[in-house]
């Protein structure tokens, strides 16, 4: 057996975020239609290692993604993604940090595509962490932005974040902020990729019409988003069993009757069958093995010598 080793910076070479993006839509559509085998991730040390695998029944292909999670180390997150197809006889294992936070990005650029407005060109980020900058990315690349605030209470992290997008911000006016409040009341769009166990802003804080993504509670003790504003919008979650297992914010919502699982539209769902939304709306995903299975799948394709 041949095995291809690919690192961070390799994986980034191969996978431009277009296409991520591109892959991860395709991937949910086909989780919509059943094409995928796909079981509850396993937990260990409340989050602190997870182990995901997906089977993909018309490709007979496999990924098994395998991570260490620590929040008080940079990077947060490390580990690898295996990927195998029957019949073959090679294999790539692939950075996990790197495919994390593209498929993150990319799942995150479909739903923004999907449900924000045509017209919206001003992000506030909250959190300048590992996933932030593909979080911007994502967003710029279906929706080109005119304005981007990054909230951070360590602003001196944010700036960095701004030093490392630099080359992605032409045309874009930056700025850093530690008020939260006040940088998402002016947002099209407000991206949250924390590690807050409490709301980050109140209903009341965000414009009437925003698209809102929410991608750091990944646990039930951890919460973005208020319950008000989850009743107030249109709801899409990257998979229904994942979220009513592992996200705080929609098991807080469903404990306080302010929404139904009935009010909860799944991504691949919306994708085939465009929901009529909202003035708010918010995208909601705990991260499920399908999109690192999308990025996998491209890997293959490109760094494997017989690759499909």
């Amino acid at each position: 057996m041949t095995t291809q080793v690919l690192t961070g910076a390799e994986v980034r070479a191969a996978v431009p975020m277009r296409e991520a993006i591109d892959a991860v839509r395709e991937a949910f559509a086909s989780l919509a239609a059943g094409e995928f085998e796909q079981p509850p991730r396993t937990v260990l040390r409340d989050g602190g290692f997870l182990v995901m695998p997906v089977h993909h029944r018309p490709t007979s292909s496999v990924i098994v993604k395998t991570v260490s999670v620590n929040f008080d180390r940079v990077p947060a997150i490390t580990g690898t993604v295996a990927w195998a197809e029957s019949g073959r006889v090679e294999q790539v294992v692939a950075d996990a940090a790197s495919i994390t936070a593209l498929r993150t990005g990319a799942i995150v650029g479909a739903a923004t595509d999907l449900l924000a407005a045509d017209g919206a060109d001003s992000l506030t980020l909250i959190g300048a962490g590992g996933q932030a900058a593909d979080q911007f990315r994502a967003v710029h690349t279906v929706r080109p932005l005119r304005r981007l605030v990054v909230v951070d209470l360590d602003r001196e992290r944010a700036e960095r974040l701004l030093e490392t997008l630099r080359p992605d911000l032409d045309g874009v006016e930056a700025a850093t902020s530690d008020d939260t409040a006040a940088s998402v009341a002016e947002a099209d769009i407000v991206s949250c990729a924390t590690s807050a166990r409490t709301p980050l802003f109140s209903l009341d804080a965000l414009p009437e019409r925003v698209h809102v993504n929410a991608i750091g509670a990944f646990r039930p003790t951890m919460r973005e988003l208020p319950d008000e504003l989850l009743a107030d919008a249109t709801v899409v979650v990257d998979e229904l069993d994942a979220v009513l297992e592992e996200s705080g914010e929609i098991l807080h919502a469903l404990g306080s009757a302010s929404v139904s699982k009935e009010d909860l539209i799944e991504l691949g769902q919306a994708i085939s069958d465009p929901p009529r939304p909202k003035a708010r709306t918010v995208f909601k995903t705990v991260g499920i093995a399908v999109q690192d299975w999308a990025i996998a799948r491209l890997l293959a394709a490109r760094t494997l010598s017989n690759g499909q």
